[in-house]
């Protein structure tokens, strides 16, 4: 008896190719885990130091967390992973509004790639505590650089104080470094009170200006001028040529008026197109000649030393902060403590010692 064929329907489910086994089992380990945390500290450590950008995305983001307990967890991520940190350079950037930063980070991105470097960019924004909003768009108009397989871009945190947001970019960038990265950019969103916060991170700290906006000398801190190790002037091409030109020798003039860095360093002028590519080759030279100097005479050591100490006292201020405004019974004084100190009925300084009172009897307890 002949076996009845089977119906052939457009409906039949072909068998296909067998799926591949997963290339690295701890990156599925880490997506499965959804909310529950579940992975430990070590696989977060190996993950990391063997350069996989799943995982090392995933710590940042428990850096970036509020809550205590990741808050804990990062913190030993952090503590195992330093001694893979150190070998990368730390280059700071900032720039007034409009000085073509994000442009000039691809373009420079793109050609330390080129030379085989691996390259991670962090932001430092603060953002507003009014909207806690936060300048994320560097990640979508760097294209190029994020389809580079050489390069990480993270933006920033958004809402929190300077100074959280600021320790929260030091611990990214040890995770960076950890993970092989060779060169580390922190950017800063404008100019103001985060270039302190950021020069005090990295070696290298960089001023990229524009030339042709008017008065350039008045539109920068003087404080901020100081801290630069280089000054570039962005949008050195085309008609805007002869205004770079004579910006450089503005900033060159001013320049010498300051005294001189603690690194021995004197620092330099140059202008750039980060349209064209027009310089990016020069500021990378001067870049790795600061390098060369400041290794040679010591600075190089005795700075990122300091750098470790500074940011053990702003850990140390940040953590007593958030202590104090976590208490329980801070928060159930403070409101009453707030509309007393609007309506003139008790000064800040009474206010805030009777709080700082209620405070450490609370934590004697």
């Amino acid at each position: 008896m002949k076996e009845k064929k089977e119906k052939k329907s457009a409906l039949n489910v072909q068998s296909g190719i067998e799926p591949p086994e997963q290339v690295n089992p701890l990156a599925s380990k880490l997506l499965k885990a959804k909310k529950k945390e579940s992975i430990d500290v070590s696989d977060f450590t190996q993950g990391i130091i063997s350069g996989n950008r799943t995982v090392l995305s995933r710590a940042i983001t428990l850096i970036e967390s509020n809550r205590k307990d990741h808050q804990e967890k990062a913190g030993k991520i952090v503590s195992q992973c330093m001694p893979y940190t150190g070998k990368a350079i730390r280059i700071g950037i900032t720039g007034v509004p409009g000085a073509g930063k994000s442009t000039f980070i691809e373009r420079f991105g793109t050609f330390l790639t080129s030379k085989s470097l691996k390259l991670a960019v962090l932001a430092v924004d603060p953002s507003s505590e009014r909207s806690r909003g936060s300048i994320l768009g560097d990640k979508t108009r760097m294209e190029q650089l994020s389809a580079n397989p050489a390069a990480y871009i993270r933006p920033s945190p958004s809402g929190g104080n300077l100074g959280g947001v600021a320790r929260k970019t030091r611990e990214a960038m040890y995770l960076c470094e950890a993970a092989g990265f060779d060169i580390i950019l922190v950017e800063t969103v404008g100019v103001g009170q985060s270039e302190t916060a950021v020069r005090s991170m990295v070696d290298f700290f960089l001023l990229l200006i524009l030339a042709g906006a008017g008065d350039e000398l008045q539109g920068i801190k003087r404080g901020i001028m100081e801290m630069a190790d280089l000054i570039a002037i962005n949008k050195a091409d085309g008609n805007n040529l002869k205004m770079a030109d004579i910006a450089r020798q503005e900033y060159a003039n001013a320049l010498h008026m300051f005294p001189p860095p603690a690194s021995g360093w004197v620092p330099g002028v140059q202008t750039c197109s980060a349209l064209e590519g027009s310089g990016i080759k020069q500021i990378w030279e001067q870049i790795e000649a600061y390098v060369s100097f400041t290794r040679n005479n010591g600075f190089w050591d005795t700075n990122r030393s300091e750098q470790a100490l500074y940011w053990m006292h702003q850990t140390i201020s940040n953590e007593l902060g958030n202590r104090f405004y976590d208490n329980p019974i801070i928060r159930q004084s403070l409101e009453n403590t707030e509309h007393a100190v609007l309506s003139g009925t008790l000064d800040s300084f009474s206010a805030a010692n009777s709080l700082l009172e209620l405070f450490y009897h609370s934590d004697k307890k």
